[in-house]
């Protein structure tokens, strides 16, 4: 072979786009099993609950919606360059793996696994407020009654 290259066979260009639309099949699989308990739930609640816990149900039904929508969305987003960039690289594109255009593809990447947890932070009331308990100085109520003086 007179290139440095190696060229992918259709079937790894096949897997490789599968295993992108893989992630954000299991990633809405797994949400929406989430919310099929959380309406399940909902309905047996329904029958012993007042108009309030109804509408708190509903709430939760969007939060846990606009979060697989936000995380799903994220993932696309974030995981697309570097998908492309390996898919370039691999077809003989004249794209190596130690341009910048890898180092900011997997930066994007990185991106989103850092920012993953916070956006479940802004999202769920008991992350927050797990958060907010362990990130807030708490106050000792006790103050000391005794003062020394060097004499």
């Amino acid at each position: 072979m007179d290139s440095d290259y190696t060229v992918l066979s259709e079937d790894e260009t096949i897997n490789s786009i599968l295993f992108y639309v893989t992630i954000l099949v299991v990633i809405f699989f797994c949400y929406w099993r989430i919310l099929i308990v959380i309406r399940r739930q909902a309905r047996v609640m329904a029958g012993h609950a007042s108009t309030s816990a109804q509408a708190q149900s509903h709430q939760i039904q969007a939060n846990v919606t606009k979060t697989m929508i936000l995380i799903s969305a994220f993932f696309a987003v974030a995981n697309f360059p570097v998908d492309c960039y390996f898919l370039l690289v691999n077809v003989n594109a004249n794209v190596s793996m130690l341009e910048g255009g890898y180092y900011a593809t997997m930066f994007i990447t990185f991106l989103y696994s850092c920012t993953n947890p916070f956006i479940y932070a802004t999202k769920f009331d008991p992350v927050k407020r797990t958060l907010l308990n362990l990130i807030l100085c708490k106050k000792n109520s006790v103050q000391p009654s005794q003062s020394f003086n060097a004499a």
